[in-house]
């Protein structure tokens, strides 16, 4: 509340031997504005919406009517992705010919060049069947959580709606290892 000081003496006298009569000071008091202040903090906090967690948004499979039918890809539309240490992208189209590796076993890298994984991709997705396209991304031992997300962002970039997250086998790993310690760092 506002108060006023009216402890000084009497009326407005000028002249000789009087005395100047003293200002009158007002003093307020801001407890209201700080009870208001913090009833408006409150508010807002309570009437804010917290930031939601934004994430990927995955095309997740129909159930199928039998276990063993849900799984089934074609070997023709089916495009596997090896992801390596040092970022190390390696990929073949199919069923990997261990016999003769270098006939489908191929590398790249996650740059958008010829030799880029985006364009391996888009060269997959133009000569396959929407329906029948399938890329399994198998992560290496040694690869890292960014080359993860990178792989997962070009599915997203090259509107891929079938993919699957999947572990690497033993001799695709061994052929991995082989192929980086032969290979240049990207």
């Amino acid at each position: 509340m506002a108060e006023l000081d009216t402890s000084s003496g009497g009326g407005h006298k000028k002249g000789p031997g009087v005395k100047k009569a003293k200002k009158l000071s007002t003093r307020v008091d801001l407890t209201p504005m700080v009870d208001l202040g913090f009833l408006l903090i409150t508010f807002f906090i309570f009437t804010t919406t917290m930031s939601q967690p934004t994430a990927m948004r995955l095309f997740l499979p129909k159930d199928a009517d039998k276990p063993e039918d849900q799984n089934k890809a074609k070997e023709s539309g089916a495009f596997t992705i090896l992801l390596g240490k040092d970022n190390h992208v390696f990929y073949y189209e199919g069923i990997l010919n261990t016999a003769n590796a270098s006939a489908n076993f191929k590398s790249a890298n996650f740059g958008s060049g010829d030799d880029g994984i985006r364009n391996a991709i888009l060269r997959k997705k133009a000569n396959t069947n929407e329906k029948d396209l399938v890329i399994v991304i198998k992560p290496g031992d040694e690869c890292t959580y960014k080359n993860v997300v990178d792989i997962l962002d070009e599915m997203s970039v090259n509107v891929i709606k079938r993919y699957a997250l999947v572990d690497i086998s033993d001799v695709e790993n061994k052929l991995v290892k082989l192929s980086e310690a032969s290979a240049p760092a990207n």
